[in-house]
This record gives structure tokens, sequence and C-alpha cells, in this order.
């Protein structure tokens, strides 16, 4: 929940908290913000409470601030203008994709409260904008998400929204209007069983559950968490029908007879220098839910072995990998994998057919095998 901030007077304090002297904010995920940080930042604040006045003016103010303050973004957001009009028209309770029209109207004194109040949060807590609210997008749905799993945010979404064509086929109507990711041209029959291993929010299963309506989808997480907030998720949307939720490490409480045409996966990829290095928004994120060794491929690793076992001869695996594509191409110099091209940008995510899983076994098993020795 968001905590009311007063704005006004000489010297800025959380309101109705001028004991704790800041405590609250330079405690909570933030040590490089100082008190006089604070206290500019909400003078700034107080002068846009008086100063400004339009949606559109306080959507520009928070892009300034943002960028001022050094704030990351890339957790459910893709820029600065993104966040912003994301922070000021959800505290105005109005869709992230409302009308340009509405741009110039007007806010009263409650509705800047609560913009400056949500920004000021953002700003310096450094906690990531979709916990704040406990709301993040993923294909145009809404998902419920907290610190409990990670913020949707994957690439994949774009293969989701065109039912992974031309691997499977479409309508001819909507095959023009497709972007040209790269996947192989087979011109299958929509899946009529899916995969998604590691789904965290759940957000990958259920819009591949929206997709493909007709198709049964298996989620999978080791984090009892996790799958609580994926549940939350899978009723949200009226999928229990549909979405099956499975406590499982990877593909260990699977039963050997699910048989799947398409696997999806976007599991833990992030390497040991990577971990090391991470913003401060990220530290937000659960750490297992990123983490996967010195690089970022031990799970990856897992599941380019074990998946050929659980699809059909003419399933594929997609997998995202992200920065630890250098060390997947470096660790399998032979193989081509399909790495895929996307329209709104992103990398990291390659598809491989069943066959060539089985053609390549060997390799995966002694990179398992070392990762196995290491641990």
């Amino acid at each position: 929940m968001s905590q009311d901030v007063d704005f006004e007077g000489d010297f800025i304090t959380p309101a109705d908290e001028d004991e704790q002297d800041f405590a609250y904010y330079l405690d909570d995920g933030n040590d490089e913000m100082t008190q006089a940080d604070i206290a500019q930042l909400y003078a700034e604040l107080a002068e846009a409470e008086k100063e400004l006045s339009t949606i559109r003016d306080f959507i520009r103010f928070c892009v300034t601030k943002l960028r001022q303050y050094d704030v990351v973004v890339a957790q459910g957001t893709t820029d600065e203008f993104a966040e912003s009009a994301a922070i000021v028209l959800h505290s105005l309770n109005l869709t992230w994709s409302a009308d340009e029209q509405i741009l110039d109207c007007k806010l009263i004194g409650a509705e800047k409260q609560a913009v400056l109040t949500l920004l000021s949060e953002r700003i310096i807590q450094r906690k990531p904008l979709s916990y704040l609210i406990n709301l993040a997008y993923f294909c145009n749905m809404p998902f419920y998400v907290d610190e409990r799993v990670l913020i949707p945010r994957s690439a994949i979404a774009e293969l989701i929204n065109q039912r992974f064509y031309p691997y499977f086929d479409v309508e001819d109507a909507k095959k023009s209007q497709f972007f040209e990711h790269g996947l192989p041209e087979l011109g299958l029959s929509a899946p009529e069983r899916i995969l998604d291993l590691c789904t965290g929010s759940g957000c990958i299963a259920i819009a591949l559950a929206a997709a493909f309506p007709d198709a049964n989808v298996d989620a999978t997480d080791i984090d009892k968490d996790a799958l609580e907030v994926a549940w939350t998720n899978v009723e949200h949307h009226d999928l229990a029908h549909q979405v099956t939720l499975i406590e499982s490490d990877l593909f260990a409480k699977i039963p050997a007879e699910n048989q799947y045409e398409l696997i999806v996966t976007n599991p833990p990829y992030v390497d040991a220098a990577a971990m090391a290095d991470l913003p401060p928004e990220f530290l937000h994120e659960p750490e297992h839910a990123l983490a996967a060794g010195q690089d970022g491929l031990d799970l990856v690793h897992q599941i380019l072995y074990a998946a050929p076992d659980y699809l059909t001869r003419d399933g594929l695996l997609v997998c995202e990998v992200g920065d630890s594509e250098w060390h997947l191409r470096q660790a399998y110099p032979e193989i081509q994998f399909d790495w895929l091209t996307f329209e709104k940008g992103g990398s990291g995510v390659f598809a491989i057919t069943c066959e060539e899983l089985l053609e390549y076994r060997e390799d995966f098993a002694r990179q398992v095998a070392r990762v196995k020795g290491e641990g």
C-alpha cells in the first residue's frame, strides 16, 4: 500500500511521521539517497503539486524525475515514458492504455497527491513499480505480482501473441500481419498439450491458454510461494479448467506419459558476474528466480537434456536465456540453435525441435555432468 506523503511546508516529511526522520525510506531498499537528497526530492514534488495541472504535465514531470534520480526502468515497462504513464494513469485508476485525448485533463488535489506519492516511493525505495502496485501486464493481460515472483517481461510474449506461427499454422487472414521471428516453418495444427517450465507468476502459462483455448497447459515451479501467486492469477483469469499448476523441480514431478507439442520456459539464467552487479531494483526480485550458476546455464543444460522425453516427435522447445546467449553458444559451438528476433526488441530466446534435441543429447549430457561435478 502506498504511504500518503505531505508535500506542504518548508521541510517535507512523510505525513504524520516527523519523528522517523526519513528512516522508513532510508532503510527500505535504497542506501544511496541521503536525507538531503530526499528533502530535495520532496521540495521538487511540492513545487510540482502547485505548478502542474494536467495528466500530460505529470507524465512529463515523472519522466524527468526518473532520469534525474537514475531510476532503473527494465521490469515490466520498457522506458521512462512508459513507466511514467503507468505511474500517473494507475494513480488515477485509469487503464495504462488510456486514450490520448485525456492527456490534457486536469487533476484535482487528491489526484496530484496520489501521483506524487507513488512517484516518491518509486524513486526513494528503488522498488519496481509492479511491486508497489501489485500489477503487471503480459500479452496485454493483467497479472497480480509481488516479491515472491519475477515481474513479467519476457519477449516470448510476441511469440504467444502470434501463436508461434509459422511452427503452428494460423488462419490465412492473420499471416500477413505477423512478424517473422525465425521459428521453423512446419505449419502444424495448434498444440493440444503445452508445458510452461518455471512458471513464476503463471503469466506465460495463462497467456498460452488464452492463445490456444483448446489446449491443456501444465505449469511447473519448484517454489510453493510462486505457485500461490500463479494460482491467484489462474483464478482471476478463470482458467482453472485449462491450466494445471505442478510443484516440481523442472520435469521431476511430471508424469512420463505426458507428451507436449510445445514446451516454453523462461528459467533463471543470470550469470554470477551479472548477479554481483544488479541494480537496486532487481534486488527486490527473488534471487533464486534469477541466479543460475557461473554462466547462467545450470538449469538450461538440464532442460535441454530432459526435454525430448516430454516432447512429441514434432514438438518444439522455446527457451529464454537472455544475456547468457553468449555462454550457450560457447557451450555448444556445433549446435545451430534457432535464435529468434523480435519486433519490439529483445534477444536471447531460441527454439529447438525434439529431433534436434535428440541429435545432440550426448552434448547436453556432458554439460549436465560438468555442472553436477562443479556443484
